[in-house]
């Protein structure tokens, strides 16, 4: 078997330009969906706000400026082919591309040292990598800033399997309603159900990537899908937490198996940015 060598150093340059652009460049599936939203929105501030947050990403894009001023922690999904050899630190090479991407493209560093004597580190280093092995001899890696406002309305549970589907909805509408207005609504949520506590957070916001026009390739989980938007857009929560009936642009439901005695469930909470951005190295 040939292994393909990628240089550690080449990834730097990748992961910068993915910094700068996932926080620029909103990705078009958003920007299709806040189009439709737009057309579906009866309540005219509401219409107003959709069509404000809209012009603001396409000046962002246009400009070259971030489509918001908190440009979030980084974190970084790599899928890794098993027929890649990587020569010299990869993930020292990642946290350098943050590095170089948030100083040089003048985004606002938000990440502290230690969660209690919050010192700024002033690069927004370190970010978050997930490493994934996977079949070929590519890699792909994903960046996906994600702001404050946005991640402490996210939440996770372990519920009892007596709770069921009925105790899973309600802890999602629970999370919605508390919410609020805080991560800048309309909200993308991302739902991890089963695994353990520590991979449904992890299903939750990685379904944060899947494509907005696209459904769970489930029947079952679909349906879901649909059914928890509209009862999640019942709320009159709205644009900006001021009414209107476009309180979710989508929600993505990915489920795994899990031990007889539990059900966790986990939402992550995205904002109306929702930002990521992939390229195959």
């Amino acid at each position: 078997m040939k292994l393909r060598v990628v240089q550690a150093s080449e990834i730097i340059p990748i992961v910068s330009e993915l910094c700068i652009k996932a926080n620029e460049q909103l990705p078009e599936d958003l920007c299709e969906t806040m189009r439709m939203a737009i057309e579906n929105e009866t309540y005219p501030p509401a219409k107003e706000i959709l069509d404000v947050l809209r012009e603001n990403a396409r000046i962002a894009a246009l400009e070259h400026v971030p489509a918001c001023q908190d440009t979030g922690m980084t974190v970084v999904y790599a899928e890794v082919g098993q027929n890649v050899h990587i020569e010299g630190n990869f993930e020292e090479a990642v946290q350098e591309g943050i590095r170089q991407g948030y100083v040089n493209g003048y985004l606002r560093k938000s990440v502290v040292r230690d969660p209690f004597d919050r010192v700024n580190t002033g690069d927004n280093t370190p970010g978050i990598l997930h490493v994934r092995l996977v079949p070929g001899d590519k890699i792909r890696l994903t960046v996906a800033p994600k702001g404050a406002g946005s991640e402490n309305m996210s939440r996770m549970t372990m519920l009892t399997p007596a709770q069921g589907l009925e105790g899973a909805f309600q802890f999602v509408m629970e999370t919605v309603r508390k919410a609020g207005a805080n991560p800048c609504p309309p909200m993308i949520l991302g739902i991890g159900i089963g695994g353990n506590f520590e991979t449904a957070p992890l299903l939750a916001k990685t379904a944060l990537l899947d494509p907005l026009n696209v459904r769970n390739p489930d029947p079952f989980y679909a349906d879901l899908e649909l059914e928890w938007l509209n009862q999640i857009n019942a709320t009159g929560i709205g644009p900006q937490g001021l009414g209107g009936k476009t309180t979710c642009l989508s929600v993505h439901i990915r489920a795994m198996a899990t031990h007889i005695a539990c059900l966790p469930v986990a939402v992550s909470v995205g904002c109306h940015v929702n930002r990521h951005s992939s390229v195959e190295v």
